[in-house]
């Protein structure tokens, strides 16, 4: 019994779109080739792995049992080949990393220059995204690492836990027109134009964190410029404890943490692609990065 892998890539896409038709054109090949592959993998199994009578194909048992433990050998194969990608990479020429927007930087470069101070070789390419964007440049392959916060129960991604990143409402003194109190609402709040980071996801839904609906906002493209448009009284926002707790020492800053407006938390990390090759250098990166994690504590002043 010769079975081929193109028949059970076949038979995994029939299963996965519902029709031969959709599974031709997901895997690039013609309808027939598609529907023979099929009917000869059953003819060799001398099984029945499709019942055909309805609108669309369904598995039979037999055929549900034989595509579970044909996938488990597809998935198998993916790592097969992917090591084997990893053994030819030599070393790479270049490493593509970005930064979140609410990543201590200070920490963060740090960590980077002492990993490439030792490899010369490789150039590193820096960006900085804000909200949705990290996740676009490592999900459309234009990033090989992100230091940012991810959905952790995505079984696309490996991550390294780094930090957690409180995030706090904050105004300038005499910016509102009534008093401080944990009892302010949004309604009240509704008439102060409120600061938010501009999504730098192209291609996606832009993300809003925090905002009031019908507020007036101005949106800037990081952090920094942020905490100065509400230091100087322009508007108010969240920005991450880290960044202005000596603003809240001295009084620059003022928090308005309370019933309604709580903060927030981010719980950041390294994070990369876990089913794609990763070659030598990002994978010394990456050892490095868990080796070197319990430096990521930001400074507070």
């Amino acid at each position: 019994m010769n079975l081929t892998i193109q028949q059970l890539q076949c038979l995994d896409a029939v299963v996965i779109e519902g029709s031969f038709q959709a599974a031709a054109e997901k895997i690039r090949r013609s309808q027939p080739s598609v529907f023979a592959a099929v009917k000869n993998l059953e003819n060799q199994l001398g099984l029945k792995l499709f019942d055909r009578s309805g609108y669309r194909v369904t598995l039979t048992e037999a055929g549900r049992s034989f595509h579970e433990r044909s996938r488990v050998f597809l998935q198998e194969l993916d790592v097969l080949r992917n090591h084997a990608t990893q053994l030819r990479m030599g070393e790479e020429s270049e490493l593509r990393v970005v930064i979140g927007d609410v990543c201590p930087l200070p920490q963060t470069l740090a960590l980077l220059r002492r990993f490439f101070d030792n490899c010369p070789g490789t150039r590193l390419h820096l960006h900085f995204e804000a909200i949705s964007g990290p996740w676009e440049r490592l999900f459309e392959g234009e990033a090989d690492l992100i230091f940012h916060h991810i959905d952790k129960s995505d079984p696309r991604l490996e991550f390294v836990d780094l930090l957690s990143v409180e995030v706090v409402p904050v105004v300038a003194p005499n910016f509102l027109r009534f008093p401080v109190s944990p009892s302010i609402t949004p309604e009240q709040m509704r008439d102060y134009v409120q600061c938010v980071i501009r999504d730098t996801a192209r291609h996606s839904q832009p993300a809003d964190y925090f905002l009031i609906e019908g507020a007036r906002s101005w949106t800037v493209s990081d952090q920094l410029m942020k905490k100065e448009l509400i230091l100087q009284g322009m508007g108010w926002g969240h920005l991450p404890r880290y960044m202005i707790e000596p603003d809240l020492r001295d009084g620059s800053l003022i928090p308005i943490t309370g019933n309604y407006f709580k903060g927030g938390r981010s719980e950041l990390v390294a994070a990369r692609r876990r089913e794609m090759p990763h070659g030598p250098v990002a994978n010394r990166l990456w050892r490095f990065i868990a080796d070197q994690s319990a430096t990521m504590v930001p400074a507070e002043s």
